[in-house]
């Protein structure tokens, strides 16, 4: 009787010793179908960004592909850089091909020491001088007179600030990837009614208060200028791309970045190739990564051709390039006055 017993105790141990194999075995073939799933998930997106990058790849047309400001070529790797944002105001129902012009324009200077970004709204009706036309006119028409080398030698005549790379994108891009994400969480400052992205007027109704927005709610308000001014529109689009970022950056956007690099293809242009990619990673990686937004100031009204410009304030102008290129570590010197005015002698009419 004893015999028996201890012998059901020894089955009853080898059976839960072998419950524990057979249910730790689960657990470590579980773990390592997921570590594939990741690895092959991450391989996925690294061979998929690299494709888009590589399609999307089209150079500015400059001499040795560089800034004329920069005495060589540079590495994001080892130096600090600028990228040029250009939001297209072309999409599916607008195909203007080159002759669009540019609906935003966002200047990121990087700078590797600091660990830091800065990120400038350049206000699309900034009178501005067009090096492509010979003449000043707003600066959004640089990319309808010559596309993304018009607009890049324009912001430089401007701001004597090097544009290393660009990134343009339209439309489509900007709503696919905010819808890609489920939406971003914005606190939407007034009420407005604003047309879509196919021109449908007012298609677009918010009311105010902190929501989740739509990929088309989302560029409405981008877009939007008709309740304030030039300046607030571009610290709300600032705004906007850093929530944008930080949405694509957490851990919950993880298994959406293969749609947002979907939407994104077919969409872009840029004259960053994949490895110059990969070195801004070490920017996204580290946690004490910041951006900083900054503004020029100015004031709008009409002039003697009857349209409305924004015209930058002179010490603001000298102030943000101080700002930049310092940032950049590239000497600072001061311009004359007459270097820095747009046009030769045309004032604003109030």
């Amino acid at each position: 009787m004893f015999k028996k017993s201890v012998r059901n105790n020894e089955l009853k141990k080898h059976n839960i010793i072998s419950r524990k194999k057979k249910l730790l075995l689960s657990i470590g073939t579980f773990i390592v179908l997921l570590l594939s799933i990741t690895i092959g998930y991450l391989t996925h997106l690294y061979n998929k960004t690299e494709e888009i990058i590589t399609e999307s790849h089209e150079e500015v047309g400059r001499e040795e592909e560089k800034s004329e400001l920069r005495d060589k070529p540079v590495d994001p790797i080892d130096h600090n850089v600028s990228v040029l944002f250009i939001g297209l105001d072309t999409g599916q129902a607008r195909s203007y091909g080159e002759a669009s012009r540019s609906d935003a324009l966002l200047l990121a200077t990087f700078n590797k020491k600091q660990n830091t970004a800065k990120l400038l709204s350049i206000p699309r009706d900034t009178y501005v001088y067009v090096p492509e036309a010979g003449y000043s006119t707003k600066i959004n028409h640089a990319h309808f007179l010559g596309g993304a080398k018009a607009t890049i030698e324009t912001v430089e005549e401007f701001l004597n600030v090097p544009i290393d790379y660009y990134v343009s994108v339209n439309f489509d891009a900007f709503i696919e990837v905010v819808d890609s994400l489920n939406g971003i969480y914005y606190d939407v400052p007034f009420e407005f009614n604003e047309m879509d992205s196919n021109d449908n007027k007012d298609a677009i109704h918010l009311s105010p208060g902190y929501q989740l927005l739509t990929g088309e709610e989302t560029l409405a308000l981008a877009r939007s200028r008709k309740y304030d001014n030039d300046i607030e529109r571009g610290k709300r689009q600032q705004e906007i791309v850093k929530r944008i970022a930080e949405k694509a950056a957490s851990p919950s956007s993880a298994f959406k970045l293969g749609d947002v690099l979907e939407s994104v293809g077919g969409n872009l242009k840029t004259n960053l190739k994949f490895d110059d990619l990969k070195s801004f990673l070490t920017y996204g990686t580290n946690k004490n990564f910041s951006i900083e937004t900054i503004n020029l100031d100015g004031k709008g009204g009409r002039m003697n051709d009857g349209l409305w410009y924004f015209q930058v304030n002179e010490e603001s102008q000298a102030k943000i390039e101080r700002e930049l290129r310092n940032h950049l570590d590239l000497p600072i010197y001061i311009r004359e006055s007459s270097d820095l005015a747009n046009d030769h002698d045309e004032e604003i009419i109030y």
